[in-house]
């Protein structure tokens, strides 16, 4: 595949237009706090982009759907992994990117989708509890994992990543919305930080083709 470098500009108007997808009309705006990064990737919207600078993994600890504690560095340490931050009452955006995640980890083999790691964080832990999000999680697949908990420190998080997160809100018409970047996040399994995104639009065959490099440390 041919990649390009694009600047942080173009990144940050990416993201805004991200954040837009998944809230209210005007919910999602750029507040400039997007870590600065050059990418390379292909043009078009169902092609993952290489980061020219990857991201450290964040010092992130949570609740799983256990409610146990969940150490995200720790438990994805040498695992490819993907990260989304999204939330469960999400209409569109959220559920189908998981699942396409999840109908592209079907063609991986047995000992592939133990090794992969796939985190789902949500933007709204206020009703996603542990109770709530477990059953939406197992739905998707039972190999993901959901976390939870408090708002600023997925917000810091996700921030580290270039993925703005605002909290939620009541609409108008009385809808809870959950404004966010709508990217997935991959990480490498062989020095544990992010060298890889896939935007709104990617595709189940985008990630078919993507994954199984990633778990051997491969950019596409």
């Amino acid at each position: 595949m041919h990649l390009r470098t694009i600047t942080t500009a173009v990144v940050a108007a990416t993201a805004a237009l991200a954040l837009a997808a998944c809230g209210s009309e005007g919910g999602g705006k750029d507040t400039g706090d997007t870590p600065a990064a050059e990418v390379e990737g292909g043009g078009a919207e169902d092609e993952g982009t290489v980061l020219d600078q990857p991201f450290d993994k964040p010092d992130l600890v949570l609740t799983d759907t256990d409610g146990e504690p969940y150490d995200f560095a720790a438990e994805t340490a040498g695992h490819a992994t993907l990260l989304y931050f999204g939330y469960t009452n999400c209409p569109d955006i959220c559920p189908l990117t998981m699942s396409n995640i999840a109908v592209a980890t079907e063609s991986l083999t047995e000992e592939q989708r133990a090794d992969l790691r796939v985190v789902f964080v949500t933007t709204d832990p206020e009703r996603d509890t542990p109770e709530s999000l477990g059953p939406w999680i197992e739905s998707q697949s039972p190999d993901f994992t959901g976390l939870t908990g408090d708002f600023e420190t997925i917000q810091e998080a996700a921030r580290s990543l270039g993925v703005h997160i605002e909290p939620s809100f009541e609409d108008d018409e009385g809808d809870i919305v959950s404004t966010h970047g709508t990217q997935v996040v991959g990480f490498l399994p062989t020095d544990d930080r992010a060298h890889i995104i896939w935007t709104e639009g990617v595709t189940v065959e985008t990630f078919q083709r993507d994954i199984p490099g990633l778990l051997e440390g491969e950019l596409p």
